[in-house]
């Protein structure tokens, strides 16, 4: 017999969750509270496509571009275009206009075209393109090699897919460009760890989530910094053969080759400085901690052999001189180095600001539906 004295224990109950209703997806919506323009595509399984075209005073040359550019693309449901004005002052705008073009972005002053080239992305993806292609307005391209480009893309292959020219038969290239662009080719495929054949290449194409990390601060061109910047944000870059038509005017990157050449050289050093320094100014210093012993060399040696410390004044404070310069560059690879962690954390911060912007439908800047 239970002893009376014991009192039941009695084990709250556990309290079921009431049964949730049905998930039901989410309302199709162009933003936030309607707004006009879409954070995503309204069916997950549509493929928009918006071609942008950066130019500047190409009113002769812009017809002639946008009638070659394709409408219809495999794999893809929509395809937009998308002109931006990097502040021209001829009829270049209403060119566009009156050759049907989908949407304008117009910069109040001339930018530059990596400026030009950033504006347009970012316009696309907050209307809501899927994939972005990008060509130039001389229409050095082919508008039917979109179908090239965006192909890796819409199969999953590539995040960047760049056109490669094949500039050895360009016929209206110099010999010493060509052998100009395979240079400066070998150069950023080696800093990027890329495997691209035509780094000058402005023919290219990118998925929504390759934009969305990119962010160009260079003044000249975009083409190398992005390259670079993706190799080093490890994207998924591919190329593929592109077709070039006859040359419809001169490159106005440049006043001339050597000018060309100069400038890309300065901002290949700089752009792999911002994403290496720790390599690039280690390098520089022992390049410079070698010239000290250089300096020193022929006191060592008098010293050593001879049993002489007389004497070599000059070249004992040239290579003590020498010695601090690598000292220091040394210092400013290892400062640089802290910094680049910054710029990581801060492109990241910059992409996550571009997602908030996505969801609440702000507008593209400068836009002129």
């Amino acid at each position: 017999m239970i002893d009376s004295s014991i009192k039941e224990i009695v084990r709250p109950r556990t309290r079921l969750p009431a049964p949730r209703a049905a998930c039901k997806p989410p309302p199709d919506r162009l933003g936030a509270g309607g707004g006009k323009y879409p954070d995503r595509a309204p069916n997950p399984a549509a493929m928009k496509l918006i071609i942008q075209i950066p130019c500047l005073n190409e009113e002769a040359t812009l017809p002639a571009t946008l009638a070659d550019l394709p409408r219809e693309v495999d794999g893809i449901d929509e395809v937009e275009l998308l002109v931006i004005d990097d502040g021209s002052s001829d009829r270049t705008v209403e060119v566009a206009r009156e050759c049907g073009v989908d949407h304008i972005v117009r910069l109040t002053n001339n930018k530059g075209l990596a400026a030009a080239f950033q504006a347009g992305l970012d316009a696309c993806l907050k209307l809501g393109a899927d994939v972005i292609v990008n060509t130039d307005a001389d229409n050095q391209y082919r508008g039917e090699d979109v179908a090239r480009l965006v192909a890796p893309i819409v199969a999953g292959e590539a995040d960047m897919v760049v056109g490669d020219r094949d500039t050895s038969s360009i016929e209206h290239f110099s010999g010493a460009k060509k052998a100009l662009q395979r240079l400066g080719s070998w150069v950023v495929r080696r800093l990027s760890d890329t495997e691209v054949s035509d780094a000058a290449s402005g023919f290219r194409a990118y998925n929504r989530e390759a934009a969305l990390q990119l962010l160009v601060v260079d003044n000249f061109t975009y083409t190398l910094e992005s390259l670079i910047q993706a190799g080093k944000m490890l994207v998924a870059v591919g190329e593929r053969p592109i077709r070039t038509n006859p040359q419809t005017r001169e490159s106005r990157l440049a006043s001339s080759t050597g000018a060309y050449v100069r400038r890309n050289a300065v901002a290949i050093l700089r752009i792999y400085a911002r994403y290496e320094p720790l390599r690039v100014f280690s390098t520089a210093a022992a390049v410079v901690l070698l010239a000290a012993l250089g300096a020193w060399t022929p006191f060592l040696a008098d010293w050593i052999l001879n049993g002489d410390r007389d004497g070599h004044i000059q070249s004992l404070i040239l290579g003590a001189v020498l010695f601090i310069a690598a000292v220091q560059l040394f210092a400013l690879g290892v400062i640089g180095d802290l910094l680049a962690g910054q710029r990581v954390m801060t492109q990241r911060v910059f992409e996550r600001v571009r997602r908030v912007e996505l969801a609440l439908g702000v507008g593209p800047s400068h836009y002129e539906p």
